[in-house]
């Protein structure tokens, strides 16, 4: 996210303070990308894959901060509740054979989770939603213990006023239930693809990610279950999206925008717009500020390292999201957040393949599809995929009017599959392996 959060309350001169670094990020963001040269490098790519930690009754484990300690492993990270933990690989380039690199090096972290956990009777799962977890697994003591989290959910409570977390999913078994915490948002494990992006082609491959998730996502569902309950193809999304909604109810006709979206519109311009709209949006939820000055840092010509912009960004959760990162003289991702994590390494290399792929075939055709393709047909497929998979009925845009029409998402998918393999190809990586 950034920054260390060190403690889990802020008063209110932390938050103007962090607010005013916020600004001072976007003008220091803005004079970068305007830098010639700025992030521009082949194209790379890496993962984060979360994970569930059981017992031999396949019931969720609590040992998540032991297994952690036992690992020594930089790319293992602690999670935000006691059964879970994440492994990230390395980034490698994406021409070549990236998918055999990546796999080998989350292969070989998921291993060193699983040996440290065997010394604690449990073993790793790989799941959208771990289908054994009940609402008794999700209280208070299932966090983990650390100022970041208790930061973030004291926050998102205060912000609700109070008011416990209402979850209201629809499904052959429809939930309402509530939690008085955001654990339920640890109940979702995803897969995160990262892609480099030049700053010049954000904007255009954001906008075929933005296409390329609905029927990527219809194809690689696996989360039907939570808590009991049979809900959506892949309930993760509905229950990620409500689990830190900090709106609660509220009087009026509208709704201020929701902290986990797939977006408001097309981006147009480039990546400065989505940092924008999460500043301008959404209300800081912590207020850790580091020591340097990134406007100073970008004026005088460094690579300021965004510290509060970033971590602000990271507790909005765009389902498609632009990441800054100022290694290597700095520069720019897209972070699919869409997969879900598993069933197996081997699925979701799959599964990343189809995204990555997918994304880079249609970005070929942006220029003709977004004025045919209003961005809330992209939400709406987005939600559709989710909630009936590959059964979905989703809209796509025609080159002839009227646009769009009517596909099933297993139709759609079955047409972008070679489309994706010959983008991949073309991105220079080995036929083999595409």
């Amino acid at each position: 996210m950034g920054l260390a959060i060190e403690r889990d309350a802020f008063s209110a001169a932390d938050f103007e303070a962090f607010s005013r670094r916020l600004r001072e990020g976007l003008e220091a963001l803005a004079l970068v990308l305007a830098r010639p040269g700025f992030g521009e490098g082949p194209a790379s790519i890496g993962a984060e894959v979360e994970l569930s930690l059981v017992d031999g009754a396949a019931r969720p484990a609590l040992v998540a901060g032991a297994v952690l300690a036992e690992t020594d492993d930089p790319r293992v990270t602690v999670e935000l509740n006691r059964f879970n933990l994440e492994c990230n690989s390395r980034p490698v380039p994406l021409a070549g054979r990236p998918l055999a690199a990546l796999g080998a090096d989350l292969e070989s972290a998921l291993g060193e989770v699983a040996r440290a956990a065997r010394r604690h009777g449990a073993s790793v799962v790989l799941t959208g939603i771990l289908p054994t977890l009940g609402e008794g697994d999700l209280q208070r003591d299932a966090m983990t213990d650390l100022p970041r989290f208790r930061a973030l959910s004291a926050s998102i409570r205060r912000l609700r006023g109070g008011a416990a977390f209402e979850l209201r999913i629809d499904g052959d078994d429809p939930l309402v239930t509530a939690c008085d915490d955001v654990t339920f948002e640890g109940a979702a494990t995803s897969l995160q693809v990262h892609l480099r992006v030049a700053p010049r082609d954000f904007a255009r491959l954001h906008a075929a990610a933005q296409l390329a998730t609905a029927p990527v996502l219809a194809a690689a569902g696996n989360s039907p279950l939570f808590v009991g309950h049979r809900l959506w193809e892949e309930t993760r999304v509905a229950l990620f999206k409500q689990a830190v909604d900090e709106r609660g109810d509220l009087p009026g006709d509208w709704r201020p925008p929701a902290r986990v979206s797939f977006g408001y519109g097309w981006v147009r311009d480039g990546v400065h717009e989505l940092f924008a709209e999460s500043v301008a949006l959404h209300a800081p939820l912590v207020a850790a500020c580091g020591a340097e000055d990134p406007l100073a840092c970008a004026r005088d010509g460094g690579v300021p390292r965004l510290e509060e912009l970033r971590l602000h960004h990271g507790t909005v959760w765009r389902w498609n999201r632009a990441v800054y990162d100022p290694a290597d003289g700095g520069h720019l991702r897209i972070e699919l957040r869409a997969l879900p994590s598993g069933p197996t390494l081997a699925d979701m290399l799959a599964n990343a393949a189809f995204a990555l792929g997918a994304t880079l075939a249609l970005a070929d055709d942006v220029d003709w599809m977004l004025p045919a393709f209003p961005f809330e047909y992209a939400h709406r497929n987005f939600y559709r995929a989710a909630q009936h998979g590959l059964g979905a009925e989703l809209l796509w845009p025609e080159r002839s009017a009227p646009s769009p029409r009517p596909l099933l998402a297993r139709e759609l998918a079955a047409a972008l599959l070679p489309r994706a393999r010959h983008a991949l190809v073309s991105a220079g990586v080995d036929d083999a392996e595409a």
